[in-house]
């Protein structure tokens, strides 16, 4: 069968939703959502972004996906065909379905490990580096992603889903990324339950400690849920977007290398390869001397605060209790 990428007829509307949201907010809303100097850096990031991926789709295509999907079937001793018990599967409704699931699931785990893992993060951060929440971020994409993308969705075709299928399936849940990057849409009532909401994306692209390295998901909030990622947008909380050590410029090569740079002089503090190693490799903010900490220490940190306080403040409580009643005794 013969696909087209979703994208291809995605790139077009992406350029006028954005227009539209621009003008609307310059005019009606929030003039300061777009600031235009932000707003060039990411739509000069966003089109090479598309230029890097149509010059790699080859290799996800063809060396990954399509390699992966003929070395687990060749013609004689298939690996599904004999332990399986299955060649591949058709086009069918069902299977398209299946696809999307999987391809769902296998997202959650990309994204998330684009936050867990510093060198992921290095390229991933590109995408979060604007302090703007708007349609223009949703198209700031890193460039180097591509590189190690496929390999967390390669086990899909070899359970025997076509990789074009895939390729399709890929293109339909960047389509439901883009549109979630506005905050003109309000919570969807009943469609939380199981919906990767706008509102719940918002939470993604906070830098509120509450709210760092939350709601991964793709088109589906439930492998949140179930992993133990899921929060919801609390209006209580004044949402600040970006991250905690922004590149501090629209330069778009700097945008774009700014945390390699970080992690090669983070390496150089220490001699311990284990170090050099968790530098590169261990989640962002790992440090070996404690003059930086993790999003799960700060919050560890936090808590231990937040707990003293409370305790001290019922020592406090009761000692007032106690003098009350030696004053009252006296009297």
């Amino acid at each position: 069968m013969d696909f087209t990428n979703p994208l291809v007829y995605g790139v077009p509307a992406f350029l006028a939703f954005i227009l539209l949201e621009l003008t609307y907010s310059k005019n009606f809303d929030d003039k300061n959502l777009y600031k235009w100097k932000d707003l060039v850096s990411s739509l000069t990031i966003g089109t090479g972004s598309a230029i890097v991926a149509a010059l790699t789709k080859t290799i996800a295509l063809v060396l990954v996906f399509t390699v992966a999907y003929e070395l687990f079937n060749p013609v004689i001793d298939g690996v599904r065909t004999n332990i399986f018990g299955w060649k591949s599967f058709g086009y069918e409704w069902y299977f398209w379905i299946a696809c999307m699931l999987l391809d769902d699931f296998a997202y959650y785990w990309f994204h998330r490990q684009n936050h867990m893992v510093r060198f992921f993060w290095a390229a991933h951060i590109v995408h979060h580096s604007s302090d703007n929440f708007n349609l223009g971020t949703a198209v700031r994409n890193g460039w180097f992603t591509i590189i190690y993308k496929p390999f967390f969705y390669v086990w899909i075709v070899m359970l025997g889903f076509p990789p074009e299928m895939l390729l399709v399936c890929l293109g339909i849940e960047s389509l439901w990324q883009f549109q979630l990057h506005t905050k003109y849409v309000p919570k969807l009532g009943f469609l939380e339950k199981f919906i990767n909401t706008h509102t719940m994306h918002q939470v993604h692209h906070a830098k509120n400690i509450e709210y760092m390295d939350k709601n991964h998901g793709g088109i589906l909030n439930i492998f949140d849920r179930i992993f133990g990622t899921w929060k919801e947008l609390d209006d209580s909380i004044d949402i600040e977007y970006g991250v905690t050590s922004p590149p501090n410029s629209y330069n778009i090569w700097t945008i774009l290398s700014h945390e390699y740079i970080n992690i090669w002089e983070d390496m150089k503090k220490s001699k311990n390869w284990w170090h050099k190693f968790m530098y590169c490799f261990g989640p962002p903010g790992w440090s070996h001397d404690g003059s930086t900490m993790t999003i799960k220490q700060i919050r560890e940190s936090l808590a231990k605060e937040k707990l003293l306080h409370k305790k001290a403040e019922i020592l406090k409580k009761r000692s007032n209790t106690k003098n009350t009643k030696i004053l009252s005794e006296s009297a």
